[in-house]
Order: C-alpha cells, then structure tokens, then sequence
C-alpha cells in the first residue's frame, strides 16, 4: 500500500473543493500524475490487484478531506475568498517551472509548441466571461435528462485529470452542478448513479487518451498542459483588492501558495528518486 498517498489524497481533495482548481494540477505538484493515469487506467484492467494499493490510500485522503474539510473551505472562501484563491493561484503558477524543468523546455519545445500554449491558454482564459447555464436542479431522473448528467458526470471528470480545468467549473458551465451537489446532501441515488456512472467511463476513457497522447505526442500534450495551467490562472482570478491591508494579505497569500508548490516539488522530487 502507497500509505503516504493519503496525505496527497488530502490535498487533491481539498482542490476539488475550490471551483476553478484542477485536482490534476496537484497531482502534477505532489508529482504523481502520470502514476495516477496509469493506476486508474490499470484499475480497469485484468491487472487491477496491483493498482489498488496506489489508489486506496489516495481515496481515502481525498474522501476524508471531503468529508472533514468542506466546511472550513466553505468559510474561506465565504470570508477570506480573494486570500484563498490567491493561495490557489501561488500553486498553480508554482508548478509551471517544475514542469517546465521536467520536459526541458529550452530544449525540446519549438515555436509550434509555444504557439499551443497560447491558442489553449486563450482559449480557457476565456471561460472566465462566460455566464454558467443555471437549468434548476434536477431532482426526478426521467429518459430525457439522464443522458444529460451522464454526458455531463463524464465531461466533468476528465477535466479532473487534466491539469487546469476543474471538474465542479465544467458541471457549473453545464448547468448541473447544483444538481450533483444537492444529490449529493439529499442522497438521490438515482442521480448519483447516473452521474457517478458517467464520472467512471470519463475517468477509464480520459486516462487512456491522456496516456495515449503522453506516450506518443509528450511535448504536444505538454504544451497543451502547461496553456491549460496558464489559462486557469485567469479563470480563478479574483481580482486585486483597493483596501491596502487586504492586498498585503492577498500578496501574502500568493507567496505562500508559491513556496508550497515549490516545497512539494522539491520534495516529491527526492522521494521519487
């Protein structure tokens, strides 16, 4: 058992509590993001005993974390919600160097590459200005919206693995995020089935595309990553507060978020070695 994925799961719990933070994001920081795509595309496999080790441990982080730590992010992001997601924007841009070293940029990318990162970075950025559909939230399943939440637990969790788009982001623009979020505290298993189910087929398919595109197209996909990473900078972004001693927290905030991402980097870098 990978024990000390527990601690990690916490973290990539507590990510999937913000809107607009990617989980994908810190597992690039806690550096065990290529290991996930290879454990949850080999959980579902013939090989899935080997897998499981790697993924309890984290489940167990990321399930205590939801449980344990909802609502102390929902009082930060209730009374301190521009500090918060400044620490957010700290380790989102903290691991933009660490993944930069790690594809050796300065060697391997070429201008088309740079072009990538541009047009996808603009592209996400550019999410920031559209208004979420709001459909109500959907309480009985009928035939007609149960493809609906199954597309929708699908897009969501593939933009779960992808470093810089958030899932709860993708099911708010897709108008089903109050949805899934009072299935969730009602426990309206229907629902829950439906969109869970989507959410397993998103994460068996995306893994293997992502795994795919890593293996055969590296410094593509990680041009695509790394615009993805830029563009949620914008996406998060809250704005500079006019109070002075609210900047100076917001500031704060931000240096601290890059000294963890770096800190993490830095020592998931060792261990792994």
């Amino acid at each position: 058992m990978h024990w000390k994925n527990i601690y990690r799961g916490f973290f990539i719990g507590i990510s999937d509590l913000i809107p607009g933070v990617s989980g994908g994001t810190i597992a690039f920081i806690l550096g065990i993001y290529e290991d996930l795509l290879n454990a949850i595309s080999g959980f579902f496999s013939k090989d899935w005993k080997k897998h499981i080790g790697f993924l309890l441990p984290l489940a167990i982080g990321m399930g205590g974390t939801l449980v344990i730590f909802s609502r102390v992010i929902e009082y930060l992001l209730k009374n301190y919600h521009a500090q918060t997601q400044f620490f957010f924007l700290g380790l989102i841009i903290g691991i933009v160097p660490y993944i930069a070293r790690e594809v050796n940029v300065k060697q391997n990318f070429k201008i088309g590459h740079f072009f990538i990162i541009l047009i996808v970075g603009v592209a996400l950025a550019s999410l920031a200005f559209v208004n979420p559909v709001d459909h109500g939230t959907i309480t009985k399943l009928t035939a007609s919206n149960a493809l609906g939440l199954f597309l929708a637990g699908w897009a969501g969790s593939m933009a779960m693995l992808l470093p810089g788009i958030s899932g709860s982001f993708i099911l708010l623009l897709l108008g089903v995020y109050s949805t899934a979020i009072g299935a969730l505290s009602n426990f309206n298993i229907p629902i829950i089935a439906v969109i869970g189910s989507g959410v397993v087929v998103g994460f068996i398919v995306s893994s293997k595309v992502i795994r795919f595109l890593l293996a055969r197209f590296k410094y593509v996909t990680f041009s695509v990553i790394i615009g993805l990473i830029l563009g949620s900078v914008f996406v998060i972004y809250p704005g500079f507060p006019e109070d002075g001693t609210y900047f100076m927290m917001c500031l704060l905030t931000l240096f601290i978020g890059l000294l963890v991402a770096s800190l993490f980097s830095s020592f998931e870098k060792k261990t792994t070695k």
